[in-house]
């Protein structure tokens, strides 16, 4: 495969002005009464970080979060759970999983719904497992066999959806019902506040890191898809940290809708290895913090996907595609610049490596054995 330049965009809407509140930090006390819960490691890369002309660089390693190997856990627990005490109608008292299920049983018997490229829809359906719920997870054709086995693993019934991801969304919307939850990462007109809870849950994110690390980055890079990890990441680092987000070439709609001034959908197909990022189009619920906060966006090709995975390697990081987008992104940024682009090299850099090796066979044929 032949290397595709990337697009580089400075954003034209960013906001100095404070516009973007700093969130609050509610999801780490529920995170932290999950089973096998414990803080991420912060790899530090100094070889790498001198290759890129870094002050220093240290990636967030995802790849293995509450059993589950992706930090998508994090936002679909968070979301999950709001929905149930909304529902339940009080905040219940409870020390682990065995009392929150006995808390939760008065609602009786629920199925639990998402659309996913994989990550979420497998930890809404971890969810609805721990809970004792049923769960049906909607997939877009051409995922990954081992990524919709480590679904049906969870115990979900999974449905491919002939389409895109976004195809699979407008689907998993329309099983809505009563007694049928649907936990979306993504937003439409009239569905914002289950994917503003999964934001939320991704600030425990950078709760850990500010612990973890004993000065502040100065760059935060990370994913893109519909947007929902770059609003938690704008809302807790857009008053002291650049911000770059990373997207496929062939799903950038972050880029697209920057240069806009407005969401605007990128039509598919959506085929990047970048699995996790093959989105559309942006959350509404997102975008004004990510177009207020962001303040690079690159879209790349597959084959710097493949290179930052083989990179994140050789620091211990074993990151599938989607989990190498953010370092792809930030090389890519670096190489090539854009007009009025802020300086990258000399900084203190945070790259977040958002999912493991979820295609282990993708992964042996880039990478080799993790």
């Amino acid at each position: 495969m032949r290397p595709v330049a990337p697009e580089l965009l400075v954003n034209p809407g960013r906001r100095h002005d404070g516009s973007v509140a700093r969130s609050e930090v509610r999801s780490a006390q529920l995170h932290r009464r999950f089973p096998g819960y414990a803080p991420t490691r912060v790899v530090d890369a100094p070889a790498l970080a001198a290759e890129l002309g870094l002050a220093s660089l240290s990636v967030k390693d995802e790849s293995r979060r509450l059993g589950l190997p992706s930090f998508k856990i994090l936002g679909a627990s968070w979301a999950v759970y709001r929905l149930l005490v909304d529902r339940l109608g009080h905040e219940p008292e409870w020390r682990d999983i065995d009392d929150l299920r006995a808390a939760l049983a008065p609602l009786g018997h629920l199925t639990l719904v998402a659309a996913t490229d994989g990550n979420h829809g497998r930890a809404v359906a971890h969810m609805a497992r721990l809970l004792g719920y049923e769960s049906r997870i909607l997939v877009p054709a051409g995922t990954a066999s081992a990524r919709v086995d480590a679904i049906e693993g969870e115990g979900a019934s999974v449905t491919v959806v002939d389409g895109t991801y976004d195809d699979a969304v407008r689907a998993s919307a329309a099983l809505a019902a009563d007694d049928v939850l649907v936990v979306s990462d993504t937003s439409w007109e009239g569905y914002t506040e289950v994917p503003r809870t999964v934001i939320e849950g991704y600030a425990t994110i950078f709760a850990e890191i500010d612990e973890q690390l004993a000065a502040a980055p100065e760059v935060v890079v990370v994913p893109m898809g519909v947007g929902a990890l770059a609003a938690a990441t704008v809302q807790h680092y857009a008053s002291h940290a650049t911000i770059i987000v990373v997207e496929p070439l062939s799903a950038a709609c972050g880029l697209h809708s920057a240069a806009a001034g407005r969401p605007v959908a990128v039509p598919g197909p959506h085929d990047s290895i970048m699995a996790g990022l093959n989105c559309g189009m942006v959350s509404i619920i997102a975008w004004p913090a990510v177009s207020a906060g962001v303040d690079l966006f690159v879209a790349v090709d597959d084959t710097a996907a493949e290179q930052a995975m083989r990179d994140l390697a050789t620091i211990g990081v074993v990151a599938g595609e989607t989990g190498a987008a953010a370092l792809a992104g930030l090389r890519a940024a670096l190489a090539a610049g854009a007009a009025g682009a802020p300086d990258l090299r000399g900084r203190r850099v945070l790259v977040l490596c958002t999912e493991g090796a979820t295609d282990p066979v993708a992964y042996r044929r880039i990478v080799g054995e993790p």
